[in-house]
């Protein structure tokens, strides 16, 4: 029975299915986290999908940006973008299905690893989470998320969910603004000030940025420093993992690798696994 995370797919499905191959995965026995941005980019978003869909339960994904993006797309309140490459899954007979099963996914996961002094949490999450989060907060928080994208007003809450604005959490923030803070710190974020103040702009790597900014990891006093956060997101990252971080996104749609990694019976035994990934586009800003 094991547990394999796989970093950013973005509608690459014959390099998921050549990584799963790969793994020997099987269904009835082992379990995979999709650590977000499933679709976009890349030429097979919703083989992406269904191939998660016939997973069934074996299957988990945390949503990612472009992920989310899809929706807002799907429900009308945002255009697709020059570089978007979900107009075949938008048209396809089976759309909704893939549409509900991706709203009914998850905003952040959650697991206890190891037994004993050996037991560590991992928090999944796509990009980020703010320095002043606990474990328990990240999971409430995308808790929120995930009873509005399942509810009935998925449509509001898209319609106000695009903006920068506010860039920093406080535990007053109420309706919209509360959700987008949550919403950019988990599917969004790569760097921010100490006191959690995020910036968007940057999506290069860690030395350039802005002075004060830092990556959301690095920030001192960071509250999920015990546990293992794994995340994808920023690809100009790519692998990275040391006791508190495991960073997945290798670049798969910009022709280098899908990773995976097999989460042994610690947190400290991992196996890094890949397959090497045809150029779907070019690196550029907002990918």
């Amino acid at each position: 029975m094991a547990l394999y995370l796989i970093g950013d797919i973005q509608g690459c499905d014959s390099a998921l299915g050549r990584l799963l191959d790969e793994l020997a995965f099987s269904p009835s026995r082992d379990t995979v986290v999709l650590l977000g941005d499933l679709v976009n980019r890349g030429p097979e978003s919703a083989q992406v999908l269904r191939r998660a869909q016939r997973l069934g339960g074996a299957a988990l994904s945390v949503l990612g940006n472009h992920d989310l993006h899809l929706l807002g797309v799907a429900h009308g309140v945002r255009k697709s973008g020059r570089k978007d490459t979900v107009a075949e899954l938008l048209a396809a007979p089976d759309r909704e299905a893939m549409l509900d099963w991706l709203r009914h996914q998850h905003m952040a996961l959650h697991r206890r690893i190891g037994s004993g002094e050996a037991a560590r949490d991992l928090l999944m999450v796509h990009a980020g989470v703010l320095p002043q989060w606990s474990v328990a907060d990240v999971r409430a928080h995308a808790g929120e998320l995930e009873a509005v994208l399942r509810g009935p007003n998925l449509g509001a809450f898209l319609a106000t969910m695009y903006g920068n604005q506010p860039d920093r959490w406080s535990d007053t923030l109420e309706g919209s603004d509360r959700l987008r803070v949550i919403v950019n710190a988990l599917t969004r974020l790569r760097l921010c000030t100490a006191d959690g103040t995020m910036e968007f702009e940057t999506t290069d790597g860690a030395a350039d940025a802005p002075a004060g900014y830092m990556p959301w990891f690095d920030v001192p006093g960071r509250r999920t420093a015990e546990a293992t956060v794994a995340f994808g997101h920023w690809s100009t990252l790519g692998w990275v993992s040391r006791p508190d971080l495991l960073s997945t996104d290798t670049g798969c749609v910009w022709g280098g690798c899908l990773s995976a990694v097999r989460i042994g019976a610690t947190l400290d035994e991992r196996e890094r696994i890949q397959v090497k990934c045809e150029q779907a586009q070019k690196p550029g800003k907002g990918g």
